[in-house]
């Protein structure tokens, strides 16, 4: 009964907003509607014609969508005292008399009686500080709105000498509705769509307050030591589980642990979306729990949960937690004893190997543990000097730091010239005791075609000095779309596709991650995304974009925005950044 009850009330809001809406474009309805909403007559819950109660209909459509304690709390405040008042009314003349004023009261009683049937299913908390940022901004929007309102009636206003008491209250009454509430000034007549533009300011402020008030909370609690440590140790135990699983001591994430501690999810709050990359860390039997634990919290905060990157094994699990899936793309995984440079095949990538090391290039492959500290520091003013941007890329398969004490047992792999000078250089994490999974990929924009092949190469035929047996290179996103769709009889609709994304591949690098690491004919292994609605897809896609470094949101001024919460010692470290 609760959970059909909370959904109606998203409903009757919506179908309010949409009510709202259609009396501001119709003339005839808003008249109409204003008739039964004065005098003898009153109209159900949040049915006032205007934008502005459009607009709070519809917000408030979303954040109960997302089962919001402040928001069940708001509507309960409004329209609890608003039934009260309707149900008082009705025993007096002449309210009582007429017969829409008893279905306004019934329709208004019904919600009344859905947010309360269906109280706890609101249980989604909001940030400490959305009150006060409410605040403020509603009555800079006030201010706002009022002088912008005021400017534009002293302009338009085609009765002169009009005070200019009554031209601001014209406007504020405006701000409220374009009916005939501000009629009753004789020293004001404005055009109708000042009055328009008034009403659009206002609700445009009214959304913004609206969202300070109910924003969700933005998981600032980062990992800390303590979560590192753990997370370190369910990697020496399950580490070869997942080529992912090191990127999961990110500094950037968070940690929710299974209730046994033999498992946990990480994962980083963008947009309102709680974004985990990869499998859960620790033994596949208690990943259940962990996923249980990190949706919990996904609800409490209203955050919508998606995972990133997660193989078909930890897919399966999280559909049973009432996920859906999408295959996103493939990770290239060479096995070092299945790779040779003999054949056809890879005689691009030997020609290239080749033609580099007779032009005297070599690689040098050490350790991170292994680097002298000040070697250490050269290299990471090298990795910041060939960035490509301002902005460092990665979320899913990138480390996001370089030259940390704690990631002694990375391998660093470094070019070289025939004069000695650095070129370029590759950091791989470790994938368990045996395998490497690539992190970071730099060179000089002025060096050798065929560097990085070259280095690769170097690093598959020399494994057996570290005792790798398996790396995994770069993920390809939507593999499968352009491999299929250049085979003889693809359909119409997955050569569209590949269209479409070769298209897109002029700005991001699609296609071109696909062939780079298809020359090395590596074994494909399907990663996932997983989202719970399909509604959600494209926030999600928004979150996943800024998470990987493709967006970049406008940020407030570093002195007012709020930092945060991480006991690590972060910032004492060096970042690529």
């Amino acid at each position: 009964m609760a959970p059909r009850a909370a959904a109606a009330t998203v409903w009757y809001l919506r179908l309010l907003a949409l009510f709202n809406l259609a009396a501001v474009v119709s003339v005839p309805f808003r008249d109409e509607v204003h008739e039964h909403n004065a005098g003898e007559y009153f109209t159900p819950y949040l049915a006032t014609a205007g934008l502005v109660s459009a607009a709070l209909a519809l917000w408030l459509a979303v954040v109960m969508r997302r089962r919001k304690r402040a928001a069940w709390v708001f509507n309960l405040l409004l329209a609890g005292p608003l039934f009260l008042l309707y149900a008082l009314a009705l025993s007096q003349d002449p309210y009582g008399e007429h017969l829409f004023n008893w279905a306004s009261t019934a329709v208004t009683g019904l919600f009344v009686g859905a947010l309360l049937l269906g109280r706890t299913e609101f249980t989604a908390v909001g940030d400490r500080s959305n009150p006060r940022l409410a605040v403020a901004v509603g009555l800079g929007g006030l201010l706002v709105c009022g002088a912008v309102g005021t400017l534009l009636v002293s302009a338009t206003n085609r009765i002169t000498g009009a005070p200019l008491g009554d031209r601001i209250a014209y406007a504020l009454l405006r701000s409220v509705s374009i009916g005939p509430l501000a009629d009753q000034l004789d020293s004001v007549s404005a055009p109708r769509w000042v009055d328009i533009v008034i009403n659009a300011l206002t609700a445009a402020a009214f959304v913004l307050v609206l969202y300070a008030c109910f924003r969700t909370p933005r998981g600032t609690a980062l990992l800390c030591e303590e979560d590192e440590r753990r997370l370190r140790e369910l990697l020496d135990r399950h580490g070869e589980r997942d080529s992912l699983g090191y990127f999961a001591l990110r500094r950037d994430k968070a940690a929710v642990f299974s209730p046994t501690g033999k498992a946990a999810v990480t994962y980083r709050v963008l947009g309102g979306v709680t974004l985990a990359s990869g499998d859960p860390i620790g033994d596949p039997e208690a990943w259940p729990g962990a996923i249980e634990a990190w949706l919990a919290e996904a609800r409490r905060h209203a955050w919508t949960p998606a995972v990133m990157g997660a193989s078909e094994e930890a897919g399966i699990i999280y559909a049973r937690h009432g996920l859906d899936a999408l295959e996103l793309g493939d990770e290239a995984i060479v096995e070092v004893d299945a790779f040779s440079l003999d054949g056809r095949a890879m005689r691009v990538v030997r020609q290239a190997h080749n033609r580099v090391r007779r032009a005297g290039y070599t690689v040098r492959i050490r350790r991170h543990g292994d680097i002298p500290d000040d070697e250490m520091a050269a290299l990471i003013a090298k990795a910041d000097e060939w960035r490509d941007g301002a902005t460092e890329r990665g979320f899913s398969m990138a480390l996001g730091r370089l030259g940390d004490p704690g990631d002694g047992c990375c391998v660093m792999l470094e070019c070289r010239d025939a004069d000695g000078q650095p070129r370029a250089l590759l950091s791989f994490v470790p994938w368990g005791e045996r395998g490497l999974s690539l992190d970071l990929m730099r060179r000089e924009r002025d060096c050798e075609n065929g560097l990085i092949e070259f280095m690769i190469v170097e690093l598959l035929l020399r494994a057996g000095e570290l005792g790798v047996s398996r790396v995994s290179l770069n993920f390809a996103v939507f593999r499968a779309v352009f491999e299929r769709g250049a085979r003889l009889g693809a359909g119409p609709v997955l050569r569209s596709w590949r269209a479409v994304l070769s298209f897109f591949s002029r700005w991001w690098q699609i296609e071109s991650l696909y062939r780079a690491n298809a020359k090395y004919r590596p074994v494909w292994e399907p990663r996932f995304l997983l989202f719970e609605k399909s509604s959600d897809l494209l926030r999600i896609g928004l979150a996943g974009a800024r998470a990987e470094g493709f967006l970049e949101p406008p940020r407030l001024p570093a002195v007012i925005r709020r930092k945060p919460k991480t006991d690590s010692g972060a910032d004492d470290l060096q970042l690529v950044r």
